[in-house]
């Protein structure tokens, strides 16, 4: 099998495709039956333990708790591989200045021994982690991100205040790629100011045993989503035997830099936003509000969906009602109004 990326430039589209002309028929049924048990057989886990973690919608056997933590993760080329992406519950991508990405990484249900790089904020970032009232890390802030932080609109820690203190410096890479803070300190920061960090954040919304059965949707198996420049334009990948999408980025596959472990995502949720340059550092402002287009990607099957904003949250919702997610873990893309048409074409 060769495939054959093409790029237009024109209104967003993510790339579809079937399964390749190598698979017999028997293989694709096989690999069908077997993500359809593996998908069964983790609803009703779920169903059977009496609790689940708000933003994985995994069941657990104790009521969940724990504040949400927000951070702001690097993702330049010289970044990579970060540390604790593969133990996010959800992670937002959006552009900064230029073509360059960063992260918002979600956590709640897992605690990563370390996470970073970290890099600096901005206004839409810390709009993104009130959404999940979470505790906010990042080190270094905007103008605008500056004054939200010092007004108190989010509980937070910077490393421009602990650098060297809660925030490590690595040696094998160059500043601003190289700062890093374990979950411990993450904590010791909270307490240093008496913030709460108790409560859960509220849940997403998850399919049941009875979606899963019925979960329709265009085939799906490889995707593109161009951010307009080669080191953060994404492929993602299904895996039909675990029924999780990986993801690659400037052509290697997203994994942790300490583990190895691939970073593997459940809930693939691209979405269109009006992105404005505000300064001549090339800021931008990025339309939260709106609500707009986007694409819903699960199990190897896509759907067209439009998001709202629903207390700071980014929701999808098809024919008018709103479209839960597999349980596991979840990538949201924000990617302009205005994007590279992308498809992929099996030869």
């Amino acid at each position: 099998m060769m495939k054959k990326w093409i790029a237009v430039t024109a209104a967003l589209m993510i790339l579809l495709a079937g399964c390749s002309s190598k698979e017999t028929k028997t293989d694709k049924d096989a690999a069908e039956q077997h993500k359809e048990k593996e998908v069964e057989d983790v609803v009703k886990e779920a169903e059977k333990l009496p609790y689940q973690f708000p933003l994985t919608g995994i069941g657990t056997k104790e009521e969940p708790a724990g504040r949400a933590i927000a951070v702001v993760v690097n993702n330049h080329p010289k970044a990579r591989p970060q540390s604790g992406l593969n133990e996010a519950d959800l992670i937002y991508e959006v552009l900064a200045e230029g073509e360059v990405t960063r992260l918002v990484a979600i956590y709640q249900s897992e605690h990563p021994e370390k996470v970073g790089p970290i890099r600096s904020a901005r206004e839409y970032f810390i709009d993104m982690a009130l959404g999940y009232d979470s505790f906010f890390v990042a080190h270094g802030y905007s103008p605008e991100a500056k004054e939200m932080l010092d007004r108190g609109d989010i509980d937070n820690i910077n490393g421009i205040q602990y650098d060297g203190s809660l925030f490590k410096r690595a040696s094998f890479r160059k500043a601003p790629h190289n700062s890093y803070i374990t979950y411990e300190n993450m904590i010791k920061g909270a307490e240093k100011r008496n913030y709460d960090m108790n409560a859960a954040p509220d849940s997403a919304a998850f399919l049941s045993k009875e979606e899963f059965d019925g979960l329709e949707g265009a085939a799906a198996k490889d995707i593109m989503v161009s951010y307009g420049t080669p080191a953060f334009d994404l492929i993602y990948e299904y895996d039909a035997e675990a029924g999780k999408y990986h993801r690659f980025s400037g052509n290697e596959e997203t994994a942790d830099l300490d583990s190895k472990e691939p970073v593997l995502i459940d809930n693939l949720l691209v979405v269109q936003m009006d992105h404005k340059i505000v300064d001549s550092a090339g800021r931008r402002d990025v339309d939260l509000e709106s609500g707009g287009t986007g694409y819903l990607f699960q199990k190897g099957k896509v759907n067209e969906i439009q998001w709202k904003n629903e207390a700071g949250r980014i929701v999808p919702y098809k024919d008018g009602e709103k479209a839960g997610f597999v349980p596991g873990k979840t990538w949201i893309n924000i990617v302009p109004s205005i994007s590279d048409v992308s498809f992929d074409s099996e030869q």
